[in-house]
Parts: C-alpha cells; structure tokens; sequence
C-alpha cells in the first residue's frame, strides 16, 4: 500500500512502475499494490485505521480480461509504504508532525501485520541542500520505529551528481519527470525486496541505457 500524495501519483503512480520492474525481475512472483494518494497532503492527512480495516481497500482486485478477482478478508498488504508532503519532515512548523504521525502509523501497521516502510522524498531542483536535511529526518524516524527507509532523495542527488544534465523534475523543480518516477521505483524494489533492480526490461519507454543507468543508481544508494 504506497500512502502518499502526488509525488507518488505523477506519470500514471509510481507503483505502476514498481509493479513492472519487480515483474520483469521475479516473474514467478505475484506484486499488487494499491496507491492512496491525496493531493498536497501530509502524512497526517491519511487515516490509517480506515486504509487497513479489512474488507475495505484491496478487497477486490481488476484483472486481465476485465475481470474482479475478490480477495479474502483480512490483512490486504504485506507492507505499507508512507510518505510526508515535500518538505513537512525539514519544515520547522511541521516536523514535529511528522516524527509524531510517522510513530503512530507505523504502530499501526505493525499491529495489523503489514511492514512500514517510509519513503524518503528528494530535494526541489532548486534547493539542493534538502537532500541532507530530508535524508535526516526519514533516517530519524525509521530508526527510531524500527521501518525500513527507501533513500529515493539520495537516489536522486547520486543521479544528478553523475549526469548534471539528466532532468529528473517536471517543470515545477519539485515533482518528478518519468525519468524521476522510474528511478522512484527502482529504488524502491531495490530497498524493498533488497536485490539489485539492474537488468530490469522494463524502461517505461526510456532509452534503455537511461533506465539502466537509473537501475544503476537506485542500486548504489540503497
């Protein structure tokens, strides 16, 4: 379950493209992932009671042919992935919210059964020092409640450093190109399921050298 905003949901969900590398890599594998994302949002937007009842999201699922397959009752997810609005963890307003939501959604999750992990978020194009200072505060918090923590912001910042040229952001400087989102997931499989997403066929219609070299990157920082 990826609990987000639209960082999450920009170029058609990064969990779309999670799904379509993971499958390429461990192809006698089942992934299914469920996005809630809502727009501008922080983490204590999201009701995380509600997001595991059972019998609520995921109880159901679309497959090939136009088909609902109705999955059981209980526990829908085997790990919740959460992340805070762009700069809510470094914001000085709102980082006591985020250490705050952060412990209490993942005690959440742990109670439902389900692992928590957080998604560390990238910098702004234009403000480059964030990468640190969001790295510090994703880091705090997943030590401190026992989650994994996906480095995507470092992710980035190691791409960038590499290829200067490489645009990672949509026009805005803040959410990511498809470029962005690819890399987004490769580090997220690489986090997640702890193998190296390099060799992935699926490239999102990107040059296969870029999605390699992003495979690449996801790899190194995670």
């Amino acid at each position: 379950l990826w609990v987000g905003n639209s960082f999450f949901y920009y170029n058609n969900s990064m969990h779309g493209h999670y799904r379509e590398i993971a499958k390429s890599l461990e192809p006698k594998e089942n992934f299914r992932g469920v996005s809630v994302t809502i727009s501008g949002s922080g983490i204590d937007w999201h009701d995380m009671d509600t997001y595991l009842k059972p019998g609520l999201i995921g109880k159901y699922s679309f497959v090939p042919g136009n088909k609902i397959v109705f999955n059981k009752e209980g526990r829908q997810f085997d790990a919740v992935m959460m992340m805070d609005c762009s700069q809510c963890p470094v914001h000085p307003d709102l980082k006591p919210v985020f250490h705050e939501t952060a412990k209490s959604h993942i005690a959440k999750v742990v109670k439902y059964g389900a692992r928590p992990v957080l998604f560390m978020s990238w910098a702004y194009k234009d403000a480059p020092e964030m990468t640190a200072q969001l790295a510090e505060q994703y880091t705090i918090a997943g030590n401190a409640n026992d989650a994994l923590v996906v480095p995507a912001g470092l992710a980035f910042a190691r791409a960038i450093a590499k290829r200067p040229d490489l645009e990672l952001y949509a026009k805005d400087k803040r959410h990511p190109s498809l470029a962005g989102t690819y890399l987004g997931a490769a580090t997220t499989y690489a986090a997640i399921r702890g193998k190296s997403p390099v060799g992935s066929t699926y490239t999102a219609g990107l040059d296969p050298e870029l999605a390699t070299f992003l495979q690449t990157m996801a790899w190194e920082a995670v």
